[in-house]
């Protein structure tokens, strides 16, 4: 394998890890009040356009890190709307 799909893949792998402790937290706390609206639907609507861009392109990295970031993104919206 070449070195920039696997950069990508560890790229993706780093910032969809990264929003999970917040995840568990929101989860665990059954609160998501410090969470600001705003900020989870830009960071959505972002990570949603960076799906349709690596479907767009074909990049296996791209569509897979943000594929389940967009999950975990809209987990945390439906809990903040559950909980708050």
């Amino acid at each position: 394998m070449d070195f920039v799909p696997v950069l990508g893949y560890v790229a993706g792998f780093c910032t969809t890890v990264a929003f999970l402790p917040q995840v568990y937290r929101a989860w665990k706390t059954k609160s998501c009040k410090d969470l600001s609206p705003g900020m989870l639907i830009l960071f959505a609507v972002g990570i949603f356009l960076w799906l349709i861009f690596g479907i767009l392109i074909q990049e296996l990295p791209i569509i897979i890190a943000n594929g389940v970031t967009f999950f975990l993104v809209l987990l945390i919206v439906v809990l903040k709307f559950r909980f708050d």
